[in-house]
C-alpha cells in the first residue's frame, strides 16, 4: 500500500521546485559556514533538475542522503538546519511530504539565524506560502495533517515535534484556508 504523503510522481515532480526554492533561500547560511561544502547546493539543483523532469526519481532515491550529510559540516544551528532543507528538498523525489520537510527547515534556519527578530520564522513561512503556485497547493492539500498518518515523514519522528511541526501546520493551517 502507498503511503498518501507519497503523492504521485507528477505532484512530486510540482512540489520539488518549491521545495527547492524554500531550500535556496536559506542556503547561505549554510554555505557561509562550509564554503567549500558542495553537497547541498547540488542536493537543490537535483530537485531543480528532478522537478524538470530531467532526472527519475529511482535515482534520486538512491542519492537524497548525501545532502543530509552535508548538515555536519555546518558550525551553527541555523547552518545546520539550511543544509538539512536542502535535504528534505532532494527527498521529494522519494515522498512528497519531503517538500513540507524542507520550508520547515528553511523556516526554522531563518529563525535561528535572526534570534533577536521574533518574527523571521513567520515572515520565512508567509515568502514560502507566496511562492505556491495553484499546482503546487493543490498536491501539498494531499498531504495528510502532520502527526497524523505514520507512513512517512509527517509521521512520529522529526518533522512532527516542536518548530518543524509548529511550522508545518501553519502552513498547513494555510493551505486549508486557501
Amino acid at each position: 500500500m502507498t503511503s498518501p504523503q507519497a503523492l504521485s510522481e507528477q505532484d512530486r515532480r510540482t512540489v520539488a521546485a518549491w521545495a527547492a526554492d524554500c531550500a535556496e533561500r536559506v542556503l547561505p547560511l549554510f554555505e557561509s559556514e562550509a564554503p567549500t561544502e558542495d553537497r547541498a547546493r547540488d542536493a537543490v539543483a537535483r530537485t531543480r533538475a528532478f522537478s524538470r523532469g530531467e532526472l527519475d526519481a529511482s535515482g534520486e532515491i538512491r542519492r537524497r542522503l548525501i545532502a543530509v550529510r552535508a548538515a555536519g559540516a555546518a558550525t551553527s544551528p541555523s547552518g545546520a538546519a539550511a543544509a538539512r532543507a536542502a535535504a528534505q528538498a532532494a527527498a521529494v523525489a522519494h515522498m512528497g511530504a519531503h517538500a513540507l520537510g524542507a520550508a520547515a527547515y528553511a523556516a526554522k534556519a531563518s529563525g535561528l539565524a535572526a534570534p533577536g527578530r521574533p518574527g523571521a520564522v513567520h515572515d520565512e513561512i508567509h515568502w514560502q506560502l507566496e511562492r505556491m503556485t495553484p499546482q503546487i497547493r493543490a498536491a501539498l492539500r494531499l498531504l495528510p495533517p502532520v502527526g497524523e498518518d505514520s507512513t512517512g515523514p509527517l509521521g512520529p519522528g522529526l518533522l512532527a515535534s516542536g518548530i518543524l511541526a509548529a511550522i508545518i501546520r501553519e502552513i498547513q493551517a494555510e493551505l486549508a484556508h486557501g
